[in-house]
């Protein structure tokens, strides 16, 4: 684990930097609770300050100087002070010191824990804030008493001050990355997140006790915490100082908060007393928080509860969430959310006899994908007498917690009588579905075809039907998939969840073959109708998911994966470990980052994908496909070629339909690795599967795939009539006029100009894919076109240069066959010597740097004019960041 270190605060390091060197010079302090990054933000804008314009003085208070006079200044004045001075003559030397060392630089002093300063330092404080050439900064902790002199700087307009607030979300995650080594897990980076409530010195605590513990494990580079919580010694004294003492009665409080929150402030009020209710919430122990028309008690901080939970006594821990459970039964569970929490509490405190109620909450925690505790009420249910409706539910958990095996044997000891239609159908479609996805058994498919013949009612044979149409999807047997969904939409007496199951399966489909509108218009169904599938089949959202992400990659639409990404499902699916949701959210993440250029964000998420589905197959290989494609993105041809391995071993058979994205990634890796030949024989041959199987949506991009390999003259597909056969641009032209939307005539047009050689098309197709965000599509183009005009009109390429420039500026390291191909080649001599003059270096400079003569200096620059087609050292530095893969921030 390295060093803590620095991150975020970007604002509020700008804010104290602009506090001290601004025009006014006015100071400010930052005021927060503890641990918050106080001081850490004072130190870190105190070392930004250049000492040749400031005279800077660090102070930091504490409690042993705050009773001895001038104590918090023992770092700055002298040790022997002028005896026989008046207090204010004492003020008026320690002054005229700290004046004299400053010898005319402003003075800067920056006082950490300004609230435990003396009453002498507060008052030179003040006094130094009040001069004309001296600026001061500081920190104060929430809820001290701050000494009158230190309060008056703001209150006489002296500095401002400002509330330091936790850290958001994105900077956290930052933070444990920077510790880490390496990123960390999105789901882990929340929870840890929550747990701190934003404050580093928590964080960190955190962190030390999850790391002491094992508790931290790295996959794939991507660091996941267990949720395992091992509370340090350190992190229980930072606790147990915030929470101090407490009476019975506000203990009684906070304990009840701990175990029921969020609770109803009626139902606390009943079983405390109101007073004890008050004084809590005046601590800062409880926050009361209007919610949703109703008043709820919820713990100051995530940790008190951990703490308190962890230190009650198993007896009165059972009490007291029988008692929690009493309270609500008694004034009735009249939310949905009620049946859940009951159903937690009489679990936890073992006075759990309700098995409907256990299913029924089981059900809930599922449909809101919590795994984990769905997986504990469906257990609890099937042991207190559940029977078969607890069996069945839990199985289905279990798939969806990688433990397919446990769930197959549930499913064999409550095996239904065939001649019960409705539960024969549940269980057959529930065990389908652990040995399809689960077990990776094809011949699934055959069996529940077979077997479904002898059900009677038309309703659960819909039923089946759509889970066998979903497994010949997934298996490529799409001309019967879409039969069978089509029948179950036929059937008025299918469930709505049968319904929306199969019109996902054909909502897939559609997107496939490019009818993207229909895609769209069906997705939009299924999603309209989730309120009342989602009770019985909340997996079906994974269908909807595949089906939309689909539709969305297909149709170049990132922002429209940005909106997924961020709903309610994404947050839900990473609360609750639905490691198939997040996962796959994942990977469209991915995606849309790489087709934004920032490689960075595109191979950190990919990986996350890929640790995170290291146990489930049904999207591992389509995780490993993004990360190489990725890797190819920043020219990693080994990082690139090891996870094409690793797709082609984890890719599970009865997901062949994703067959296009893993092909594709195959060939942009061969692309990496330099083996151009290779690349373009791949993705030919994957043109013409995809013709065949009639996956036009992917075509197009895989055709495109070509164009950014130069291959736009191409000629590829079946001989037509006339006995010549169709060119890629001609055959993108083509299908711009099938497939939907308005992204594959950009894409035909961009074939078209590259065939052509256009210089000023390919620049007009590079701002269009520029305005989609689709940067490295742009880039390419640009590059295409900067290529055409060096060699045809050399005047001409200044601007193209210069978009090129910008273009790259918005993406990360990112080396693809048709950036290099555009670009001229430097030797790395030539490149060494125009990174010195793009600097401003002279050639006398360069050649003692370099150990050259001046006129081999001259004679490369001479050289490197010519191949960038620059005239002299002022378009240089454009020039030079317009060269994928040399980092134009060394330019200068």
């Amino acid at each position: 684990m390295s060093r803590w270190s620095f991150v975020g605060r970007t604002d509020e390091l700008n804010r104290l930097l602009s506090a001290v060197t601004g025009t006014e010079g006015r100071g400010l302090f930052f005021s927060g609770s503890a641990g918050i990054g106080k001081s850490r933000l004072l130190r870190e804008g105190v070392a930004a300050l250049p000492t040749d314009r400031y005279a800077i003085w660090s102070i930091a208070a504490s409690a042993t100087t705050a009773t001895l006079p001038f104590g918090g200044l023992v770092q700055v004045l002298p040790a022997e002070q002028p005896q026989g001075l008046s207090p204010a003559g004492t003020l008026r030397w320690a002054l005229d010191v700290l004046q004299q060392q400053a010898a005319g630089r402003r003075i800067v002093l920056a006082v950490d824990d300004a609230h435990l300063l003396d009453p002498p330092s507060a008052a030179l404080v003040h006094l130094v804030a009040r001069a004309d050439n001296a600026t001061v900064i500081g920190t104060l902790r929430d809820g001290e008493q701050i000494p009158l002199p230190i309060r008056a700087l703001w209150t006489d307009d002296l500095v401002d001050k400002a509330e330091l607030s936790p850290m958001a979300p994105a900077e956290t995650a930052g933070l444990l990355a920077a510790i880490l080594d390496g990123p960390v897990d999105a789901g882990s980076a929340d929870r840890l997140g929550r747990l701190s409530a934003g404050n580093p010195l928590l964080l960190r605590e955190l962190v030390h006790a999850a790391s002491g513990s094992e508790e931290l494990t790295r996959t794939y580079g991507i660091w996941k915490w267990t949720g395992r919580l091992e509370l340090a010694p350190n992190l229980t004294d930072l606790i147990d100082t915030r929470i101090g003492q407490l009476t019975p009665g506000v203990r009684a409080v906070v304990e009840l908060v701990a175990f029921g929150e969020p609770l109803g402030l009626h139902l606390l009020n009943q079983a405390v007393d109101p007073d004890d209710v008050e004084v809590a919430e005046e601590r800062g122990l409880i926050s009361v928080i209007r919610h949703d028309r109703r008043t709820n008690v919820r713990l100051a901080h995530p940790l008190y509860g951990e703490i308190m939970r962890r230190r009650c006594p198993v007896s009165r821990t059972r009490r007291l969430q029988a008692h929690l459970a009493e309270l609500l039964e008694r004034v009735g569970k009249r939310r949905r959310d009620d049946v859940l929490r009951v159903a937690v509490w009489r679990l936890d405190s073992g006075t759990a006899q309700d098995a409907a109620l256990l299913v029924d909450a089981a059900g809930q925690a599922f449909s809101r994908y919590d795994v984990p505790l769905a997986t504990r009420l469906a257990r609890a249910a099937l042991d207190a007498g559940g029977g078969f409706d607890a069996a069945e539910l839990l199985a289905t958990i279990l798939m969806f917690a990688d433990r397919p095996e446990e769930a197959i044997e549930v499913l064999d000891a409550v095996s239904p009588d065939t001649t019960d239609d409705q539960r024969f159908s549940r269980w057959l479609t529930v065990r389908g579905m652990v040995t399809y996805w689960g077990l990776s058994r094809e011949s699934t498919v055959e069996e529940i075809a077979a077997r479904a013949g002898s059900l009677t009612d038309s309703a659960d044979q819909a039923r089946i039907r759509a889970f066998e149409a979903i497994m010949r999807l997934h298996r490529l047997d799409t001309a019967t998939a879409l039969r069978l969904s089509q029948g179950v939409l036929d059937r008025p007496a299918a469930s709505v969840a049968a319904r929306e199951l199969a019109r996902s399966t054909i909502a897939y489909l559609q997107a496939a073959q490019g009818q993207l509108r229909r895609s769209a218009t069906a997705i939009a169904q299924v999603h309209s109708e989730a309120a009342r599938w989602r009770a019985d089949m909340p997996y079906l959202q994974l269908a909807l998911e595949l089906a939309r992400g689909t539709r969305l990659t297909l149709a170049g639409d990132l922002a429209g994966i940005d909106a997924i990404a961020a709903d309610e499902f994404a947050d839900l699916a990473g609360a609750g470990d639905f490691r198939l949701g997040t996962g796959y959210l994942a990977i469209l993440q991915a995606y849309a980052a790489r087709l934004r250029g920032q490689s960075d964000v595109a191979l950190r998420t990919s990986l996350g994908a890929c640790a995170v589905l290291a146990t489930s197959r049904v999207y591992a290989g389509l995780a490993q496909a993004e990360r190489a494609q990725a890797a190819a993105l920043r020219g990693d041809a080994a990082q690139a070629a090891e996870a094409m391995a690793e797709a082609d071993r984890t890719q599970a058979p009865g997901m062949a339909v994703l067959y296009p994205w893993l092909e594709q990634a195959r060939g942009a890796a061969l692309a990496a690795a330099g083996d151009l030949p290779g690349a373009v024989k791949q993705l030919t041959e994957l043109v013409d599967r995809l013709r065949a199987d009639g996956f036009a949506g992917h075509e197009v991009h895989v055709l495109h795939d070509l164009v950014r390999l130069d291959q736009a003259a191409l000629q590829v597909g079946p001989t037509c009539s006339d006995g010549s056969r169709r060119t890629i641009a001609q055959r993108l032209t083509e299908l711009s006029e099938r497939v939907d939307g308005d992204l594959p005539p950009l894409l035909a047009r961009h074939a078209r100009a590259a065939m052509a050689g256009d210089a000023a098309d390919l620049l007009a197709v590079a701002a269009e894919f520029a305005a989609r965000d689709l940067n490295v599509f742009a880039a390419e183009a640009t590059a295409a076109a900067l290529h055409r005009l060096r060699h045809e009109r050399p005047a001409a390429a200044g601007e193209a240069r210069e978009r090129l420039a910008a273009l790259l500026n918005r993406c990360d390291m990112i080396r693809t066959p048709a950036l290099r191909a555009g670009m001229p080649a430097l030797t790395e001599r030539e490149w060494e010597v125009a990174r010195l003059a793009a600097q401003g270096t002279t050639s006398k400079a360069i050649a003692e740097k370099l150990y050259l003569s001046t006129r081999t200096v001259e004679n490369h620059l001479q050289r490197v004019y010519a191949k960038l087609g620059v005239a002299g050292r002022a378009e240089l530095r454009a020039a030079l960041r317009a060269i994928p893969g040399h980092e134009g921030g060394n330019v200068g």
